[in-house]
């Protein structure tokens, strides 16, 4: 069967649930080792230089702005248009990866950002530079949760929490990277170097086809059971020689019992999820129907709410600090690298933790200790500095801990038919949420009166305090194989 043949008849040929079952098992009883680090940190690659690239436009902006003469709907169109980018590709690259493979959509994304990056050195107008950013922004978008769906793909059970976040942790060190290299290399040599030099990471594209098979799992649910079979031996080959020793057998598996067809209490699809008598082709409707519907919205929910604080916090907190301390611009910006700094401590902090806390609890405890820690700055902590500082520092530790354990949660709630689409669409998400939340910060704070600041974290701790209720209904997910978590 060919790649791109209908998904119904591939997920639902004899034996292929089977396979799918027999092959989670196989991956549960691989030992980590240097196969397993050597994938994340080729993978892991591609996402920091993915998260380099989204953080470039902000110090080629003032450049942009004097040389071409822009007014301030121009520079807001430049600075906005590759997050608008990300919002369509992070859509567009879970049902390409859901139909043509992880590993290839990863590969199309790095090579499309890094001709992009070629594409803005010969820029010398908005328009041409607006387009480039857009298509970019598609790669950058699609990239991250479809390298997510990879990840938790080829992981086992065991510790699958730390494993996949000590990955995930590759993008915030990219866009620290980004915010050095740039401040540095802008100044000294200008903008277009450095788009020109974020373009050499193209050549992980040759890296991926070497290092990095296309995940079992997927070729398994797509009716390429040769495929699948023989890259699962050549892994399994690979580990054997690595650790010096034989694996062990396999634990029994079994398929997901049969479930019976019709609609759920709530009307919608089969109560398996697959969206219909027959079987679905684990599209939007799928993910929208039975017990998949509930997971879709909740997951939603948290990577809106996670975000939309998250970016209302940090993309106003300098001109906060100018306009209503009166701090100057170095002052300013330190302080908010500070509050940046501490939300890498949240995220080390969870990937280590995760495990054992649980995805639900750490999401859950995150969400409200952001939403008290702002609650307490707008309440009684606004009226210094040094308060804001130290308040949102605290709020950014639990923040940045919530969502980046929903980089490991999303793909494990869903099959592997569509648990890449499952994961854009939290991506998606996510986006929203970064748009709208400086939106909304911006339109509470407006001219910085007196009162504004207290009502932006108040607000945005009900934004929060939201994110932590939704938590409370969301379904666990630790210790449990991904077989078993969405058949």
């Amino acid at each position: 069967m060919t790649i791109d043949a209908p998904r119904a008849g591939a997920a639902h040929r004899p034996g292929t649930a089977a396979l799918a079952a027999a092959i989670g098992a196989r991956f549960e009883r691989l030992p980590l080792c240097r196969w397993h680090v050597t994938v994340r940190l080729v993978i892991g690659a591609v996402t920091f230089f993915e998260a380099f690239d989204q953080l470039l436009i902000a110090y080629a902006l003032p450049q942009l702005r004097a040389a071409w003469h822009l007014g301030t709907g121009q520079t807001t169109a430049l600075m906005t248009v590759g997050s608008v980018g990300m919002l369509a590709g992070a859509l567009l690259s879970g049902r390409l990866a859901d139909r043509y493979g992880r590993v290839r959509v990863i590969a199309v994304c790095i090579g499309v950002s890094s001709l992009c990056n070629l594409a803005l050195t010969l820029c010398t107008s908005p328009a041409p530079f607006m387009a480039a950013r857009f298509l970019q922004g598609l790669a950058i978008g699609g990239e991250v949760p479809v390298a997510a769906t990879f990840i938790a793909e080829i992981t086992r059970t065991h510790q699958r929490g730390r494993f996949v976040l000590l990955y995930e942790l590759v993008f915030p060190a990219g866009l620290t990277a980004g915010a050095l290299l740039a401040a540095w290399l802008v100044p000294l040599l200008g903008w277009r170097w450095m788009f020109g030099l974020a373009a050499i990471p193209g050549v992980l594209c040759l890296v991926i086809a070497r290092y990095v098979p296309e995940s079992p799992r997927w070729l398994a649910d797509h009716g390429r059971h040769e495929q699948a079979l023989a890259t699962m031996a050549a892994i399994e080959e690979k580990v054997e020689r690595i650790t010096g020793e034989p694996l062990p057998d396999p634990a029994p598996s079994a398929p997901p019992a049969p479930q019976p067809t019709g609609r759920d209490a709530d009307g919608g699809g089969l109560e398996d999820g697959r969206g219909g008598p027959g079987g679905g082709g684990g599209g939007l409707r799928e993910l929208l129907s039975g017990r998949y519907r509930r997971r879709t919205l909740v997951v939603g929910v948290l990577w809106f709410t996670g975000y939309f604080v998250n970016y209302g916090i940090t993309s106003w907190l300098p001109t906060i600090y100018g306009t209503r301390f009166g701090l100057d611009l170095s002052t300013a910006l330190g302080y908010s690298t500070v509050t940046s700094c501490a939300g890498l401590v949240g995220c080390l902090a969870v990937a280590l933790t995760v495990d054992r806390a649980g995805r639900r609890r750490t999401v859950m405890g995150c969400l409200g200790g952001s939403a008290v820690a702002l609650l307490l700055l707008g309440l009684f902590s606004g009226g210094s500095a040094t308060g804001v500082l130290a308040w949102t520092s605290l709020a950014s530790v639990f923040l940045f801990g919530a969502n980046i354990c929903l980089y490991l949660y999303t793909p494990e709630l869903f099959p592997t038919r569509m648990r890449a689409l499952g994961s854009s669409v939290g991506g998606a998400m996510n986006r929203v949420g970064v748009i709208l939340g400086p939106i909304v910060v911006g339109a509470v704070y407006a001219d910085g009166a007196d009162g504004a600041l207290g009502t932006v974290f108040v607000t945005l701790a009900a934004v929060a305090l939201v994110g932590a209720l939704t938590a409370v209904g969301a379904e666990e997910t630790s210790g449990r194989r991904l077989e078993d978590l969405a058949p």
